[in-house]
């Protein structure tokens, strides 16, 4: 049995990483992967400038350091800001696998561009982010977001009948308007108001979340994982000096 630790990007309790774990419904994976939620200890109130980007990355990081060694064989972080990917990376020789960057990458495989609908107009610098690392900014038909500002915990519960059909709406003008043939939800917090846009959309839906399980069950059955030329690992890891910072960084997240 493989088994898979997925990284909460918010410290939140065992119900509310319920929805996170959800999820898992979407997908059909095989009997013998498995997947376990925890959340980090420490995380931005949301993710808007730089300083929350860099606390987001140390929750990330310290949160997954020891998944290897307590025998997980992949980790998923579930936030398409993909923090703590690429420093997760340097420090684990199993599969690092984040939604942001992997689901632009899906939705070529799909069409020839893509559109991202948001909920948050803050959020548009992750996306950006992603686009220029990847270069993919000619196959990125536009980013369009909704003015409501996310809940981490609860999601979307209780808000489908207004937020859905307006999310319906605005993947409609990526469609018509700007020309997409792919749409992204911009957030995994978004994962409830797929099924309802697949069925509404004439073009696919990438469900960044579950996407990134399948990755991992086919990297797992592949047996590969990413180039240590490109995430090299220090020469002198410091992984006592991180959960210290953390010990004390935790307390005032409470």
């Amino acid at each position: 049995m493989k088994k898979v630790l997925v990284i909460v990007p918010f410290p939140m309790s065992e119900e509310n990483r319920d929805q996170r774990r959800a999820q898992l419904q979407a997908v059909q994976l095989g009997p013998d992967i498995s997947f376990e939620f925890e959340s980090v200890r420490v995380a931005p109130r949301n993710y808007v400038s730089a300083s929350d980007m860099a606390i987001a990355d140390i929750g990330v990081l310290e949160a997954g350091l020891e998944a290897e060694k307590r025998g997980y064989d992949a980790v998923c972080i579930d936030t398409m800001s993909d923090s703590g990917m690429a420093a997760l990376r340097s420090e684990l020789s199993i599969p690092v696998i984040a939604p942001g960057r992997f689901s632009m990458l899906t939705a070529l495989m799909l069409g020839k561009k893509f559109s991202i609908i948001a909920l948050w107009p803050h959020w548009r610098h992750i996306y950006e982010k992603n686009l220029n690392e990847l270069g993919l900014w000619h196959s990125c038909a536009s980013i369009r977001g909704l003015d409501l500002t996310p809940n981490n915990q609860s999601l979307l519960a209780g808000k489908e009948e207004d937020v859905f059909p307006a999310l319906e709406q605005l993947a409609l003008t990526c469609i018509e308007e700007d020309g997409a043939d792919v749409i992204l939800l911009g957030s995994t917090t978004m994962h409830q108001a797929h099924a309802y846009l697949s069925e509404k959309l004439p073009v696919p839906v990438v469900n960044p979340g579950p996407l990134t399980y399948k990755l991992a069950e086919a990297l797992l059955g592949l047996e590969l994982t990413h180039s240590r030329k490109s995430y090299p690992t220090s020469p002198k890891p410091k992984p006592e000096v991180l959960h210290a910072m953390l010990d004390t960084a935790a307390t005032f997240e409470h």
